[in-house]
This record gives structure tokens, sequence and C-alpha cells, in this order.
């Protein structure tokens, strides 16, 4: 456990600086009795590119996904972030009007409680619409939760014991791929079923996470992107890849890390069970201690690559931050060790080199974020997922320095 109130390791001052282009008149108040000057100051951040965002995506009715691709429909897997942020920024301020403005973007996406044609409903609907239930318990949002999560339960599979991630692809060689990233959309799961009682949805997301541990996994607790089963038998097939380095048996796509971490941690947070904090401990510190990791804790897309690249993913840095923080409240051995990491990568993301001032970057929050790197998309720009974890990440530890429980 960490020594809540004590800051660990100091960053220099240059990654506590803020531009001088910060819109100063329309600082955003802090309902935290404790909350560091830098901290205050990436809220004022956020909170700018926030409202000037939010024109574009109620004129167009459609939400943000990078710098690359603007904005998109509900249907695109980014869709839920950006209310997310909104309701972040909700609960950083209390200001009502956070609370409608997250309401109007939030509704934008009611109709995607009923996808099922991937995995990602878990991502648009709990980002926006779980935000929501937590903080306003508005009965609306907690059906929606509950159906989104029956959506999502429906890509199951008995055989495999996953929820199947993307449908079949022959063209390479994917009968039922399974991703790293659908640990995150168990959230919603067991959320739905502790509003509902459906003790089918509890199972489902156990049994992803235990066959995701069994076969997603190396022995040095790091993992591909992709793994792929046979649908009619529940074999394990292969690992493979479709973000992060080429080769599936060393990729360590820094993203994905972050997200089978986060997902482990949020599981044992569920739970309590001590298998799954124990996982999350030790990909966390497959992560912290990699030879790879630079020193503020930014990671280059892949801890694999032989030669590595200078491009860093900074929503890598993002996810892990936020997760780490959580695993501190629960880790005994390496609590402090991870509060002290995460603290240098938040602060890292609020300096001047990731931090991008008001009313530049087209208005998206955090720079150097990599979408996928071999397929050179969203290469080094913003992407809406890499500003909600961030955002995420200062909620988290504005709660823990003011001993508030996470959950």
């Amino acid at each position: 456990m960490i020594k809540k109130g004590i800051l660990s390791l100091i960053i220099g001052c240059t990654l506590l600086s803020c531009s001088n282009n910060e819109l100063k008149k329309d600082n955003i108040k802090s309902t935290f009795d404790k909350t560091p000057k830098w901290v205050s100051k990436s809220f004022n951040t956020i909170n700018g590119h926030a409202k000037n965002m939010l024109s574009e995506v109620l004129k167009f009715k459609q939400t943000p996904r990078s710098t690359e691709r603007g904005l998109k429909p509900s249907r695109d897997w980014t869709s839920g972030f950006y209310p997310g942020t909104l309701w972040y920024l909700y609960e950083y301020s209390r200001n009502d009007q956070w609370q409608k403005d997250a309401q109007k973007v939030t509704q934008l996406l009611e109709k995607e409680q009923y996808n099922t044609e991937d995995h990602d409903v878990g991502f648009r609907i709990y980002c926006s619409y779980g935000n929501g239930w937590l903080l306003t318990k508005n009965n609306s949002y907690k059906k929606v939760v509950i159906q989104a999560a029956k959506s999502l339960a429906t890509r199951f599979n008995e055989k495999t014991k996953t929820i199947q991630s993307w449908n079949a692809n022959e063209k390479r060689d994917w009968k039922f791929p399974v991703i790293i990233d659908n640990m995150m959309n168990l959230e919603l799961i067991y959320e739905a079923y502790k509003l509902s009682g459906d003790k089918n949805l509890k199972r489902v997301a156990l049994t992803h996470a235990d066959q995701t541990m069994k076969y997603h996994y190396r022995k040095d607790f790091s993992c591909p992107h992709v793994i792929d089963y046979d649908p009619e038998t529940g074999e394990f097939r292969k690992m493979d890849w479709n973000n992060g380095f080429c080769d599936p048996n060393t990729a360590a796509w820094s993203r994905g890390q972050s997200w089978g971490l986060y997902g482990y941690t949020m599981m044992y947070r569920e739970t309590k069970d001590p298998k799954y904090l124990k996982f999350a401990e030790n990909i966390a510190n497959f992560i912290t201690d990699h030879p790879k990791m630079p020193k503020d804790f930014v990671p280059y897309w892949d801890y694999s690559c032989p030669k590595p690249k200078s491009m860093r993913d900074a929503s890598a840095a993002a996810i892990m931050a936020s997760a780490l923080l959580e695993l501190s409240e629960y880790s005994e051995q390496y609590g402090q060790k991870y509060f002290n990491i995460a603290e240098i990568a938040l602060k890292s993301l609020s300096s001047i080199e990731y931090l991008a001032p008001v009313g530049t970057n087209e208005n998206f929050i955090i720079k150097h974020t990599t979408g996928n790197y071999l397929a050179g998309s969203e290469v080094n720009g913003s992407l809406s997922y890499g500003d909600y974890y961030y955002t995420e990440g200062l909620i988290r530890y504005l709660k823990i320095i003011n001993n508030q429980k996470l959950y």
C-alpha cells in the first residue's frame, strides 16, 4: 500500500511548466481539498480543449477519434471516450454545466447498447453511460449499461471460453480472434452483473479473464495483441499481431500491455480474488522494470522491437498510469513503487512535451500518441482514448492524495 499524501520522485521543473498560451480566464475549479498546482493547470488545459471541441461535437453529432481522423459516428470504437472525459470534468468540478454537456454527448451513443458486431461496445458504453451512472445514478443509464453488457455477452463462445473481439478473417487466417483490449470491456459486464444480478454475466467475465491468463500471456507476463482460437473445438490456434511489432512470439505492444494491466487490476477490484492481484502485479512489473522503458515512463510503441524507434505512445502511458494508481491501492508489496511511477508518468504527460496548449492540436489534449505504427495509422498524433485515460489518471491521483476511495 502507498502512504497517501507523500509525493514521491521529483521531476525537473520543466515537467511542471505550463504553456503561456493557456486560457487563464477559463480556469476550472477543483472540488478536491488537495489539488497540486500542476494538476490544476492540467485540468485548466483539459477544460479548455473540451469546451472548444464541444461545439463541433454537438454540431455534427459525432465524437472525436484522433487528429488524423477527426470526428466519427457512434459506431466507431472510440466514440465513448470524449463523453467520458466530460464526465470526469464534472467529477473534478461538480459544475452543473459539465454534467449537462456530458449528458448531451452521451445521448449520441444510445443505440450502441444494441451493437453486437464487435467487443467495443464496452468502450463505447462504459466510458460514457457507465461513468454517467456512477456519478448520477440515473436509472436510464443503468438500463443502457445492462443492455450493452448483454449485447457484448452474445459474442461469448462456450468452447473457446472467450468473447470474440473481431469477426473471422480469412486473409489473416483468423477463425475466432481475441485481442488483449477485450480485458477492458469486462468492466462493463461486471458492472451490469452487479446492477442486474444476472449471474451469467459474471460467469462470462470470469471465464474470459481466466482463459486470457492461460493463453494470452507468456512466461514473462508480456502478451501479443491477438490470440486466435478454433470456435468449433475451442482449441488455441496461434498468437498473432495486428498492432505492435510483427513478430507474434515476442511482440509486446505497449498499449496492449497497459490494457491487460488495467483489466486484471479491475478484475481484482471486482472479485478480490488474489490470483488477479498477483497477475496484475506481474504485468505491472514487466512494464515498469522493462529495460527499454524511458525515464519519463512514456513508453515506445512496442517494448520488444529489436531496434527501438523514437516513436512514443503517450496513450499507453496514460492507461498505464491510471491502472498503476488503482493497483497501488491494492498491492502491499509494490504499492508505493506503482504510485511513484504513475506520478512520474502523469507529470511527464502534463509537461509541454506532451500536453497541447489550448487552442492548438485540433482540440485534442495529449500529443505523441501512436495508433498503429506498422500500419502507418494515427502515428505521432493525438487519440481520444489517450485524453480520456490521462484525465482519469489525474482524477484517481487526486482521490488517492485526498484519502478518498477510488470506487
